[in-house]
């Protein structure tokens, strides 16, 4: 790790967003209530808070920062759900690997409670797909 001694703690924010493309028979399922494992959107909400806050044991390049806030929304859309995670620590480091583990996690919660309604007739999964993860804006204090 680098050394982050001599660094201010500010305020730091990051966003982050991702997308799993599923089929739209599964999203109706989803809206129904009828994904036998459970509710995706809770299930993905769960773990990707979770995610937050287990960074530098995934990450072996990251400090532990100590989190202030959290936030996950899931979107459904017709043929897909979009996953976006907002980080807020006090630090000398940022929190966009924080938030990036956050919807990353919670895309493979999604796609691990649904996959038994995703895969074909020979067991693939030919349009469940992980897209996009990206950082939408990332914040620090005095640059906002």
């Amino acid at each position: 790790m680098i050394d982050i001694s001599n660094k201010p703690v500010v305020r730091r924010e990051a966003i982050a967003e991702g997308k799993i493309e599923l089929k739209r028979s599964t999203l109706v399922l989803i809206e129904k209530g009828e994904i036998e494992k459970g509710d995706p959107i809770q299930i993905a909400t769960i773990g990707a808070i979770q995610a937050v806050k287990s960074t530098p044991r995934v990450l072996v390049m990251c400090h532990p920062i100590p989190i202030e806030s959290i936030s996950v929304e899931l979107f459904k859309a017709k043929n897909s759900i979009t996953a976006r995670a907002t980080v807020v620590a006090s630090s000398k480091t940022g929190v966009e690997m924080e938030a990036l583990n956050s919807v990353t996690n919670a895309l493979l919660n999604v796609w691990d409670v649904v996959k038994k309604y995703e895969k074909d007739s020979k067991g693939q999964y030919p349009k469940t797909k992980i897209t996009n993860i990206h950082v939408v804006k990332k914040k620090k204090e005095g640059s906002y």
